[in-house]
């Protein structure tokens, strides 16, 4: 197993660890704030799998990731910011 694989797993790892406390979270924003983190991994692990597979698209695919869920995060923050009023 290379050091790439291994990362990609202690990645994995933490990624069940952070699911876990986005379930038990005990505020929304604690909800929030692991579902960001487990964005951010993901995007971690899709980078990783393109240097592992050399397959060089996987970049773009990290990237539109990426621009999506940063938007998502403001948006769901907003929503929850205003109390779930949609106006």
């Amino acid at each position: 197993m290379t050091f790439l694989e291994t990362t990609l797993l202690i990645i994995a790892i933490y990624i069940v660890l952070v699911l876990i406390r986005v379930i038990l979270g005990p505020t929304i924003w604690d909800r929030l704030l692991g579902l960001n983190t487990i964005s951010a991994k993901i995007i971690m692990s899709i980078v990783l799998l393109a240097l592992i597979t050399d397959q060089s698209y996987l970049m773009d695919v990290a990237l539109v990731y990426a621009l999506l869920g940063f938007i998502g995060t403001v948006l769901i923050a907003r929503f929850i910011e205003k109390k779930g009023d949609l106006s």
